[in-house]
């Protein structure tokens, strides 16, 4: 196991147990919820848009330290960032972000967050039907 891994491994333990951005947004541009069953984690999203920015994001919820850890990096990544950096998005971008090989199963909790923020804001758009809850199976 190589040092880097193991700073890596602090870093997601620091931010599940000393979330960023936890909590809730008084006055969301939108707001979405998201679960993975197989993991039992939940998520809720608040996402402050101001002209195609980010201007603040927060979440809360309950799940595995990579669920959580994830959320709380992801916020703060996000927070100041384009709307554009959000939808382009994709998993790799999740795992390099925490800087852990992650085993398939877990690969889901750990993009909960991301998904729950783009499908949030494609239902806002109105690229996406409303659904109450995002579930990555």
């Amino acid at each position: 196991m190589s040092m880097g891994s193991d700073m890596y491994r602090q870093q997601i333990l620091d931010h599940y147990k000393n979330p960023r951005n936890y909590g809730e947004i008084e006055d969301p541009t939108y707001t979405h919820v998201g679960e993975n069953p197989m993991c039992g984690d939940e998520i809720a999203v608040d996402v402050v848009l101001d002209d195609g920015e980010i201007e603040q994001v927060a979440f809360r919820g309950d799940g595995c330290a990579i669920s959580q850890a994830s959320a709380s990096m992801l916020s703060e990544q996000l927070t100041g960032a384009s709307v554009e950096e959000l939808v382009e998005m994709d998993r790799d971008d999740v795992i390099e972000m925490l800087g852990v090989d992650i085993s398939p199963m877990r690969v889901k909790c750990a993009v909960l967050a991301e998904k729950v923020a783009q499908d949030g804001y494609e239902i806002y758009q109105g690229e996406k039907e409303d659904v109450d809850t995002t579930t990555v199976e």
